[in-house]
């Protein structure tokens, strides 16, 4: 059985893998000359610049991800790097007891509770109680990969019932607070505004971050050493080794239909390639109004189209320097208080700004160099977007004065370091939309906001048409590479069922 897959995103590929491992005979069909998606890292000059995985849920055994990934990777060759503080987020309105402005995210859970109840012994019950479900969450298989249904739906449906109800009781404990409303549990207005900024003052539900802080302390949430196109290619292999089939600058432009039945896609230059089950691992807007004209929507998916349920996740101005300087004793990440507020061109206000300096990776710059990027996250992407499309020359503009203000905060925060920039490349939601289709340049699908278990519309299939699945970040909000290689393992197991073969998982041969 032929299956046609668009994108050679982590999902795609994650699908294309388990059905070659299933006996079927699959093809990707990419736009792009290489693999990856939104899973990318580039080069210029002497730098490698990232845009993805700051770190892998799942880098070790620590996580249950551990066990998706081992079966498509071999994750004991892959040399990964732990942090030991996630991240510093810079206070504007309160220092500790020391009078240090910076509060550090410790990745080890028992340093991380000593050093907040140091610095703040009278909010020590609610320390623990911050740090107590995190614990819990360690004892237990998240996600069960070995359930046909969510862990949530099993719980309730009885499944497991007895050895998720410690885990059930803390979940239904924190599953309604957000990092501002925790914050109001803390007496110290250190804490208390750590905890606003966590997220560069947007609020989110706590289990965004608890979940990774219980796989950062057992660490399995390391950053892949080469980048995010290196782990991308080492994917890309385990397909090919398969027998899969990727089809490069071939971008789909319609998916074939007759009687309501995928049949196949139509590429460039008008071929025809026919298949009999055809799955898009595509961005969702362009797959549901472009490739399919609109025909399979429901109300709900119009809502999306329309702002009307669920929010769109960021995009990102990416600003990447190659500096020769070596910048070993600098923080890695850190979300900085500016003095005044930053104005974008897209009328985005910013009073705080994030730096990472890839130090603890020497492979992405020649000795004593070292590549930083510094990001400002916007919901005004069409500003960038229609800019490039309709007016280029207000385009290079607008980039060019927001660059040359980044540089002057970037001297202020790494010191003297305006004449050693050597390489200057900078990414706009219009460029994300460019290079990986995904709509408005989003970095991460639909945005999960303070309710965490917020469905996507958009499933792994649409109604009223047969021999067709939908597989991606957008099938679920937050996205990400594990819900990537979550969806594409989950719509192959369905395919697999669907269609009367066992699925199955092949040693690790490959």
């Amino acid at each position: 059985m032929k299956i046609n897959i668009i994108g050679s995103g982590v999902s795609g590929m994650t699908a294309g893998i388990y059905l070659q491992m299933n006996g079927f005979e699959t093809h990707i069909f990419e736009k792009h000359s290489i693999p990856g998606g939104l899973c990318t890292s580039w080069k210029k000059g002497e730098y490698i610049f990232d845009s993805c995985a700051h770190w892998i849920l799942g880098s070790d055994s620590g996580s249950s991800f551990y066990k998706i990934w081992n079966e498509i990777l071999d994750m004991k060759k892959i040399k990964f790097h732990n942090h030991d503080i996630r991240m510093e987020v810079g206070l504007k309105n309160n220092t500790n007891k020391y009078g240090d402005k910076t509060f550090y995210l410790y990745t080890n859970l028992s340093k991380l509770e000593e050093y907040m109840i140091d610095i703040a012994p009278e909010d020590t019950k609610a320390i623990k109680e911050f740090i107590k479900p995190i614990r819990v969450m360690q004892k237990f298989d998240l996600p069960p990969i070995l359930d046909d249904l969510p862990l949530f739906k099993s719980i309730l449906r009885g499944i497991k019932m007895t050895r998720y109800l410690e885990f059930l009781y803390w979940f239904l404990k924190i599953k309604n607070y957000t990092n501002f409303t925790y914050s109001k549990k803390f007496k110290n207005p250190f804490l208390k505004e750590s905890f606003e900024l966590l997220y560069d003052g947007d609020e989110v539900n706590m289990m965004v971050l608890t979940l990774p802080l219980s796989v950062f302390d057992k660490k399995s949430a390391g950053y892949p050493i080469g980048g995010s196109m290196e782990f991308a290619k080492k994917i890309e292999q385990t397909y090919l080794n398969l027998g899969g089939t990727i089809h490069y600058n071939t971008p789909v432009k319609k998916i074939l239909t007759e009687n309501g039945i995928a049949n196949g896609v139509l590429v460039r230059n008008n071929i025809q390639h026919f298949s009999d089950i055809t799955i898009s691992a595509a961005d969702w807007n362009f797959t549901v109004f472009d490739a399919l004209d609109g025909k399979y929507v429901t109300n709900e998916m119009l809502d999306l189209k329309n702002k009307k349920s669920l929010k769109v996740f960021y995009s990102v101005m990416q600003f990447c320097f190659g500096i020769a300087k070596d910048l070993s004793d600098v923080p890695h990440f850190s979300r900085i208080p500016l003095k005044e507020p930053l104005i974008s061109p897209d009328g985005t206000e910013y009073n705080r700004f994030e730096v990472h300096v890839y130090n603890y990776d020497s492979s992405l710059a020649p000795e004593g160099k070292t590549a930083v990027t510094v990001s400002f996250y916007t919901t005004n992407q069409d500003f960038w977007i229609d800019a490039r499309k309709d007016d280029r020359p207000k385009y290079r503009t607008a980039k060019t004065e927001f660059t040359i203000k980044v540089i002057d905060l970037l001297d202020e925060r790494l010191g003297d370091i305006k004449d050693k920039i050597e390489v200057i490349d900078v990414a706009t939601p219009a460029t994300f939309q460019r290079y990986t289709g995904n709509w408005k340049g989003s970095t991460q699908g639909w945005l999960p906001g303070k309710n965490l278990l917020a469905k996507s519309p958009v499933g792994f299939k649409l109604p009223g048409i047969k021999n067709f699945y939908y597989s991606s970040h957008w099938n679920q909000p937050g996205g990400g590479l594990p819900i990537a290689i979550k969806t594409g393992r989950d719509v192959a197991k369905l395919i697999c069922k669907e269609h009367n073969v066992k699925f199955k998982v092949l040693p690790r041969t490959i």
